[in-house]
């Protein structure tokens, strides 16, 4: 079941929002021209499998590949004359990295953007493309922002958080307002959340622009530090994800009163189902998508019952995914829908076992992609050998009847 923000009567006592619609709309004003004005399309493909409409803002499409260029953009624009002049800093392991140092370079400001050791090589060449000052350091996120912060106390420089600032959460909310005004019929709203400032920034424009509308925000099971806060519970995250994105501990403290106060609901998907909405965003929408990208479309799978029968619109705010991470992520999505088959056989070690098992595979419609076949040492006895097949088949139906064919000319067939 979601966590539920805490109770109204809990959002009385906080302070009134740090921004409203018309903050977002003067950031949409400042930002025009600077960022790109996304589509946001309805997908036939997405709709039918999650069972209502589902309408995707392309944000991938950023020049930098994700919205963070957004709330960078009208941060940077809001800068005083001697802001500017001294330079400003940013902490980012991704695309919050990407967003400041391109628009910093856009306006001519010096930009220095720390990112822990760990950061992956192409995204440190990313950002110095940009024409940012890289600095390595640190071996976690908390490590290179503590680092940040006493260059910018050092230096003089202006700090540009993620998503703790309302000058960034008023950027990235004019993603909602272009939303509801490319797709009018849109109806309800789920918004990833890492720090929270996406998900505030979108709410607040709604909240005035929809009232009534009902916005969701979603996060990742191993990351669900939002949604443990507004339901009151001590925040405990931790370990790998392909929502790396959205691997927030400490969500921004703006857009944690702000939603609390808006009563917004967080939901909580399973590392599963973000790998499921990458697949069929890349397979059905033809769409790109990293896995904080797909988290929406992640949470409309897995609460059907909340979005049936609605226009449902969410964003895919970033397509920066590892190549290899989404090569990982297609496959194992091809083998849970059965249209991949591991198959182990131990056979006789005679002459043409190979060649007649292949042909049963062929005259069932499987096409064989990989072959293992080990004689000498993997097999039980000398008399036997062991075969490891990986078969394509059009779906689950076809594989099954590949395999009672198999099993009726007296293989015995094990799937892996």
């Amino acid at each position: 079941m979601p966590l539920r923000s805490a109770d109204a009567t809990l959002a009385e006592t906080r302070p009134l929002p740090v921004i409203g619609l018309k903050d977002v709309r003067e950031a949409a004003e400042r930002i025009t021209g600077a960022v790109a004005r996304t589509p946001t399309i309805l997908s036939d493909a997405v709709s039918r499998v999650a069972g209502t409409s589902v309408y995707l803002k392309l944000d991938n499409l950023q020049a930098t590949g994700a919205f963070k260029e957004r709330g960078a953009a009208n941060r940077l624009a809001l800068l005083s004359p001697r802001e500017r002049a001294a330079g400003v800093i940013a902490m980012s392991a991704g695309n919050h990295a990407q967003a400041v140092a391109r628009h910093a370079s856009l306006l001519g400001i010096k930009a220095t953007i720390v990112m822990p050791r760990f950061t992956p090589s192409t995204k440190v060449v990313r950002t110095e493309g940009w024409g940012a000052n890289v600095v390595l350091h640190g071996e976690t996120l908390a490590q290179a922002a503590a680092h940040a912060h006493e260059l910018a106390l050092r230096d003089g420089l202006t700090f540009i958080h993620p998503y703790d600032d309302p000058g960034v959460m008023a950027g990235q909310g004019t993603m909602a307002l272009e939303m509801v005004e490319d797709q009018p019929a849109i109806e309800t709203m789920v918004l990833p959340v890492g720090g929270g400032g996406m998900l505030a920034g979108c709410a607040t424009a709604l909240a005035e622009l929809r009232p009534g509308m009902k916005v969701y925000g979603v996060e990742v099971e191993g990351y669900s530090a939002m949604a443990q806060r507004l339901a009151g519970k001590p925040v405990s995250v931790g370990g790998p994800t392909i929502a790396e994105g959205m691997a927030v501990r400490d969500v921004g403290e703006r857009p944690f009163n702000l939603l609390r106060q808006l009563g917004i609901e967080v939901l909580v998907v399973p590392e599963r189902a973000v790998e499921q909405a990458i697949a069929l965003l890349a397979e059905g929408a033809k769409v790109v998508a990293e896995g904080a990208g797909a988290a929406g479309l992640a949470a409309i799978l897995t609460y059907p019952d909340l979005f049936a029968g609605k226009a449902v619109g969410t964003t895919v705010c970033g397509g920066n995914i590892d190549a290899r991470a989404l090569s990982n992520v297609l496959l194992r999505q091809l083998l849970r829908d059965g249209r991949l088959l591991r198959l182990h056989f131990d056979i006789p070690d005679r002459p043409g076992m190979l060649a007649d098992i292949s042909k049963r595979i062929a005259d069932a419609g499987g096409n064989v992609i990989e072959v293992k076949h080990q004689q000498l040492f993997g097999a039980p006895t000398v008399q036997s050998t062991v075969l490891e097949l990986m078969i394509e088949v059009r779906d689950q139906a076809q594989g099954t009847a590949m395999i009672a064919a198999l099993e009726a000319a007296d293989y015995i067939v094990r799937r892996v």
